[in-house]
């Protein structure tokens, strides 16, 4: 060996207080700043915008990947494109006795198609879940047949989102 440390990644999954804990250097940072920008960027292209081999690219992107710092790739669609020209930011506060099982409850709603993304948030509410709906008919019976029917919940309130700008990346 030439004395480089050796990086190991485990082969259970990273938890959320795991990944704090990884040590990234300027190249990782580098390599991250990128992919934000551009997840398809190809690695040759990638490794020579970071300043690294390309085989050195390719390993560092699979441990970063292994280590659950980069939780995956997506394609940004367009609402609008799909047909659900109507989105909303609904703020979930759930009853105190559904406490025990917050975790089944948000499974079970981040699996339904209108749902974009769901927050667990600090303050008054429990969830803020962005949705994307055809019309204010199909976003009113989302409202009322997955929440407000729902015994765990106690309260919603549904913001209508006019423009979404997503960020462009850098931090």
């Amino acid at each position: 060996m030439d004395g480089a440390p050796t990086i190991r990644v485990r082969s259970r999954p990273v938890s959320p207080r795991d990944v704090r804990l990884l040590h990234l250097d300027d190249t990782d940072h580098a390599i991250l700043d990128e992919l934000r920008v551009d997840a398809r960027i190809p690695n040759k292209l990638l490794a020579q915008r970071v300043g690294i081999a390309p085989s050195t690219c390719l390993a560092r992107v699979r441990v970063l990947r292994e280590r659950g710092v980069i939780r995956g790739y997506y394609a940004d669609v367009d609402p609008r494109a799909v047909g659900h020209d109507l989105q909303a930011m609904i703020a979930v506060r759930l009853d105190s006795g559904a406490r025990s099982h917050m975790r089944e409850f948000i499974a079970a709603l981040a699996r339904l198609p209108e749902v974009l993304d769901v927050f667990f948030v600090a303050g008054a509410n429990d969830y803020l879940v962005h949705v994307a709906v055809a019309s204010t008919e199909q976003l009113r019976r989302f409202v009322a047949d997955q929440l407000s029917r729902n015994p765990d919940v106690a309260h919603t309130e549904t913001n209508l989102i006019f423009e979404h700008i997503r960020a462009d990346g850098h931090h």
